[in-house]
């Protein structure tokens, strides 16, 4: 496994080593210990699993306290452009943003960390995305980001006449407008 540091602390890209041959690949998605060796001590309580269709955009997404999460994301089928936006009290990078194209092909992961916002577009025909986290849903503390927040710029690799978005995601607020 190797772990990537990114320009945001915290937020690290997993590459899983990867076994293939002609009867097709094999790989350890998660192994605590690795995990642990690599400076990451999270430990998951939760599975969340969606399947959506080209242009979709989830998010962006987080948890408010005392319900923050860190999640460890994958893509199961097809691709993603995923996007973390650090959104941690006091944190030098506080509005900064990272995206990564996460495919089923390429078995890269995202290790989010707890504070963050979390949201990716659909770049292929179907995905299916899997992410663990390391706490509980919680209702009351749902929050987010408007995806097209103009102070963020995010280029979210889909057309604008493509882009499909929740009517609840369409409604959140802009980051100079959130509260914590």
């Amino acid at each position: 496994m190797e772990v990537q540091k990114t320009e945001i602390e915290g937020l690290l890209v997993i590459r899983p080593r990867v076994f293939e041959d002609s009867r097709g690949y094999f790989f350890e998605s998660y192994n605590e210990q690795l995990f642990r060796e690599a400076g990451v001590d999270t430990h998951f309580v939760q599975d969340n699993q969606s399947r959506s269709s080209y242009g979709v955009i989830r998010g962006l997404h987080m948890q408010k306290e005392p319900h923050v999460q860190a999640k460890l994301l994958r893509v199961l089928e097809g691709a993603i452009f995923d996007v973390a936006v650090d959104l941690r009290k006091g944190s030098a990078t506080y509005g900064k943003w990272y995206g990564l194209e996460i495919t089923s092909a390429n078995h890269m992961q995202l290790l989010i960390p707890a504070g963050f916002c979390h949201g990716f577009s659909v770049l292929s025909e179907k995905a299916t995305v899997l992410y663990k986290c390391d706490a509980f849903y919680h209702p009351g503390s749902e929050a987010g980001i408007r995806y097209n927040d103009p102070e963020l710029a995010i280029d979210w690799r889909i057309p604008a006449a493509n882009v499909s978005v929740s009517e609840k995601d369409s409604k959140l607020p802009y980051l100079k407008d959130f509260n914590h």
